[in-house]
């Protein structure tokens, strides 16, 4: 029987005093790095110091903005997002996706830390190589905007350094191309990536090959949409304001995507929600608003409970370096059952991550109250009926999360001291994910 959001409030209340509780912290220090062409030509200096580019023959496994359940218990697909935070500066950046293992601190102990890992088979690498990731390419040439790749130097402009030969002959794309911000597999095991450019969806094959044109949203137009740039359309979203959030239904069937900014023209602290066909490759016209807290400025991801209920990352910019106003960081359950076609979304507050309980103090700051004052926080994943994986985006080489430097990637396991799901979908979930040691 599917919970309401009426009783999974009571239950909520019913349940503070065991509270969510963070069960299990891994941290991945700023500087970790994959092989690849030299990144960070274009990026600003970091204003703290720590980690300057350019990172010669290096890419940074760094920026985390989607996760996927990996190939066995404890490793997980995440999503590399455009780079350095910006079209302008971001085209020697390419876009990837990551296999991590979590070596979980507990309370019973444990590294607390995390490991390359093989694509297909999960198994630990040594180092972040081809093996452990995909790599988007539009190898068919399939896009209809024009790519880094397409260029002899950078941004096609003669003063800036010649694209990297790997690039051109691979046509990998870069975080010039896209500003992929979420990332689902549907049935037939084919991706889809939610950009910010646009916004686009992006389809690829299980081996990172772009398979179509980029999809836009029918009627909405970031700045760098390729509409606005050829005077055909208004931009009426704020830049990096697309698809910030994107949710799969059970079956793989439909996706829901969330837009991170307003639309102009819609109310004041909406976003929207709206249903894609995966097999028709198109917009069903359904769309639902999210309604922003008070305090919240974005959303940083989206994941389905099943097919009317989702989770989403909720926060503003504001971090322990920068408090005023508080650092706001909370995990919302969202339900559109019964929720008519262009109404607003019922919403629960599950977690607040700036005031956690961590009675063994996983994290190690002396602390049995555990805060996550990062920028970005864009990683949510159900690990079983009470657990969550939650993950910062460190938007490295930058950051100010929990001091002056460069961040940190902290990965969270929560427990829940309820259930989300259904009792018949509780043992198939991602089976005992989040149970040991808590």
């Amino acid at each position: 029987m599917r919970h309401s959001l009426a009783l999974l409030a009571v239950l909520l209340a019913a349940g503070a005093a065991h509270a969510q509780v963070l069960t299990g912290f891994a941290r991945m220090p700023a500087a970790t790095f994959a092989d690849g062409p030299t990144s960070g030509q274009f990026a600003a200096a970091n204003p703290y110091g720590t980690n300057p580019p350019p990172f010669i023959h290096r890419q940074p496994v760094q920026g985390f903005s989607g996760v996927l359940q990996g190939p066995k218990k404890n490793v997980f697909h995440f999503l590399v997002d455009n780079g350095f935070g910006a079209q302008n500066n971001s085209a020697d950046a390419l876009l990837r996706s990551y296999t991590l293992g979590i070596e979980w601190r507990t309370k019973k102990g444990g590294a607390g830390q995390v490991h390359a890992a093989d694509w297909q088979s999960g198994h630990a690498r040594s180092s972040f190589d081809a093996s452990t990731r995909l790599e988007l390419n539009d190898a068919n040439r399939r896009l209809t905007i024009p790519i880094q790749a397409d260029y002899l130097n950078h941004y096609n402009n003669a003063s800036y350094p010649t694209v990297a030969p790997v690039i051109r002959a691979r046509r990998l794309l870069t975080g010039a191309d896209f500003d992929i911000e979420s990332i689902r597999r549907d049935h037939r095991g084919n991706y889809w990536f939610g950009d910010e450019f646009g916004p686009y969806l992006v389809k690829t094959d299980s081996r990172g090959t772009v398979q179509r044109a980029e999809i836009s949203l029918p009627g909405v137009y970031a700045p760098a949409h390729k509409d606005v740039i050829a005077g055909r359309a208004t931009a009426n979203l704020p830049a990096s304001g697309g698809f910030e959030g994107m949710a799969i239904n059970k079956s793989g069937t439909r996706l829901y995507t969330l837009l991170e900014r307003t639309v102009t023209g819609d109310p004041a602290g909406t976003l929207r929600i709206d249903e894609f066909d995966v097999d028709r490759e198109v917009y069903t016209g359904r769309r639902f608003y999210y309604p922003l807290d008070a305090a919240g400025t974005n959303i940083g991801d989206m994941v389905a409970v099943d097919d009317r209920r989702f989770v989403v990352l909720e926060r503003n910019g504001n971090t322990a370096t920068s408090p005023n106003p508080a650092p706001f960081k909370k995990v919302y359950l969202v339900d559109l059952e019964d929720v008519a076609d262009g109404g607003v979304a019922r919403k629960l507050e599950l977690v607040d991550l700036m005031k956690l309980a961590d009675p063994h103090d996983l994290n190690g700051d002396g602390s049995t109250v555990f805060t996550f004052p990062y920028t970005t926080i864009e990683n949510v994943l159900i690990l079983d009926a009470r657990t969550l994986l939650v993950v910062n985006d460190n938007n490295f080489p930058y950051g100010g999360g929990r001091e002056l430097a460069s961040d940190h990637t902290e990965f969270l396991r929560i427990r829940l001291p309820v259930s989300l799901l259904a009792d018949e979908d509780d043992e198939h979930r991602h089976r005992g994910q989040g149970r040991d040691d808590d």
